[in-house]
């Protein structure tokens, strides 16, 4: 009998002081559920201890997307009434699709529940270094001559928090000044 086993790699920054890293071992699998019961700043902390995975194919195909915690809202009846909201039908983005081009970069696009189902908004992804810590992210450049002006300003940002779920920040880039983020979002691949 012959048996195989995967792996899955991931690129992490290098530590500090030039000692040696490795993964931390994996948590709990997280869920779009768990993430959505999540402030702001739970998100923002877990943010900064994921990682980017060997390849943006990682990412690939139609993952399952959701809207997580705005900027600044603590939990309360508002936090519950968007988090209700973004899980259901009624929200208007479905989220992201993305394709890989090679290991470092892809594209993609979102998916809007409204006028029949459409995408709109193209991106290109790209490993670089995050708005938020300056760690690498997945990127997603909106930044194309087919978007408005608006969507260009949007820098949204991807690691993988939980083996194959995807979570990061969407902010605001005028690029005159950081970076300002507006929500989180997340992506499940599995």
């Amino acid at each position: 009998m012959n048996t195989t086993t995967t792996t899955t790699s991931t690129r992490q920054s290098p530590p500090p002081n030039g000692t040696t890293s490795e993964r931390t071992p994996a948590s709990p699998q997280l869920t779009l559920d768990d993430l959505a019961s999540m402030t702001a700043k739970e998100l923002t902390a877990l943010y900064r201890g994921g990682s980017v995975p060997d390849s943006i194919d990682a990412v690939s195909g139609l993952p399952t997307c959701r809207m997580l915690a705005t900027a600044g809202l603590r939990r309360g009846f508002v936090f519950e009434r968007i988090r209700k909201f973004a899980a259901s039908a009624a929200f208007p983005w479905a989220g992201k699709t993305f394709e890989a081009n090679d290991a470092n970069t892809g594209k993609g696009i979102n998916r809007i529940r409204w006028f029949g189902g459409k995408t709109w908004f193209p991106f290109d992804t790209r490993i670089e270094p995050s708005a938020i810590d300056g760690k690498p992210c997945i990127f997603l450049d909106y930044d194309k001559p087919e978007n408005p002006k608006f969507i260009r300003m949007i820098r949204d940002e991807l690691r993988e928090v939980s083996p194959g779920l995807f979570m990061g920040p969407a902010m605001l880039d005028n690029k005159k000044s950081p970076a300002r983020l507006v929500l989180y979002f997340a992506c499940d691949t599995n």
